[in-house]
């Protein structure tokens, strides 16, 4: 009896044991120190989490419609935007305008009848920002300050994703993952002006700093296809990890990192060669011991420091913020979230 009681208590201790390591290795660390604060969209808690990356510390979480997605910094004002996704079962259709000084939303606008937004940008315009539907499959270009739909223009394709907005003319683009392609839209004309058929759950987009190409991530056929603006073609595909969901430039436009879901991978191109120089390993994959250790990574959400030394990495199995060094492709540090982080947006 003595001997059994014995052994229940080892095992007990060792559990014990277990559970604190585990705890403490997989509890966020933020080491570094730089400027602004991070806003961060927690899809499954329903919140935006508020990070101060001069101070080192959480400011606040804060509650917001029903699951939201993405997130948007208005220029010169003290405003984010974030869509409201919801879900399969429960569509939302509304975009909600933050202020940023008290971290509490200033309205929620409807989206009459367009649901399920998903992407958004800050447009050059004052007040204007614009989104993609996938319930609807078109881009709104919405003002904040009167909460006016000013535009709606069909994108022609289905389930429209994400976009960008080019650095020097009035287009955006437009990933549709079921279509498989891109949608050139011209916010003069109101109008597709071209589509580009790229690969399988064309998803992921970003634009070059000097608006020459358009990157986009295929998430089902695990690629990129590289687009010349000029003439709307597909110059090139490269391969990357499984599920490949974002990519983003690096702000001297050098680099451009992809987040590989399946994979629990960031790939790192160099945009000159298009080589891939390096793939990030996020713990929890590598081997047994990790896998105990760790949450299974997921990278989705990707957004560069502006100082350009940092890239910020929505973890979202792990309900961190992977913090990876851009000089020397390693993660420095980590920044804990609310469940299932994916937009980010800096504010100064």
């Amino acid at each position: 009896m003595k001997k059994i009681k014995y052994l229940i208590l080892i095992g007990i201790l060792c559990l014990l044991i277990v559970s604190i390591t585990i705890y403490t290795v997989r509890r966020a660390s933020y080491t570094i120190q730089t400027s602004g604060k991070l806003y961060i969209v927690n899809k499954l808690s329903s919140s935006v989490t508020v990070f101060d990356l001069f101070q080192r510390k959480q400011l606040t979480e804060f509650p917001v419609e029903y699951i939201p997605h993405e997130i948007t910094k208005i220029k010169n004002q003290p405003k984010v935007v974030i869509t409201n996704y919801g879900t399969n079962d429960l569509l939302g259709h509304t975009i909600s305008v933050i202020n940023t000084n008290t971290n509490t939303i200033e309205k929620n606008i409807s989206l009459n009848k367009s649901f399920a937004p998903k992407g958004i940008i800050n447009l050059p315009e004052p007040n204007k920002v614009a989104v993609a539907t996938n319930g609807g499959n078109n881009l709104l270009v919405i003002d904040i300050v009167s909460g006016t739909i000013d535009k709606d223009i069909p994108t022609q394709q289905y389930v429209s994703h994400l976009l960008v907005h080019h650095p020097n003319k009035p287009l955006a683009y437009v990933t549709n993952i079921n279509s498989g392609s891109v949608s050139v839209i011209n916010l003069e004309l109101n109008k597709v002006v071209t589509t580009i058929a790229c690969g399988w759950g064309t998803e992921g987009i970003d634009i070059t700093p000097d608006g020459s190409e358009v990157w986009v991530t295929n998430n089902k056929s695990n690629s990129i296809n590289i687009i010349n603006t000029i003439t709307n073609k597909v110059i090139d595909t490269l391969a990357t990890g499984k599920e490949s969901l974002r990519l983003k430039f690096s702000v001297d436009g050098k680099y451009c990192l992809v987040t590989n879901a399946l994979d629990g991978t960031v790939s790192v191109y160099n945009t000159i060669t298009k080589k891939r120089i390096k793939t990030i390993n996020l713990h929890g994959k590598d081997n047994f011991l990790e896998r105990l250790l760790y949450h299974t990574p997921r990278p989705v959400g990707i957004l560069m420091h502006p100082n350009g030394l940092y890239a910020f990495i929505a973890n979202s199995n792990a309900n961190k913020i992977e913090v990876i060094n851009m000089k020397t492709f390693t993660v420095d540090s980590t920044i804990g979230t609310g469940n299932i982080p994916d937009g980010l947006a800096f504010v100064q």
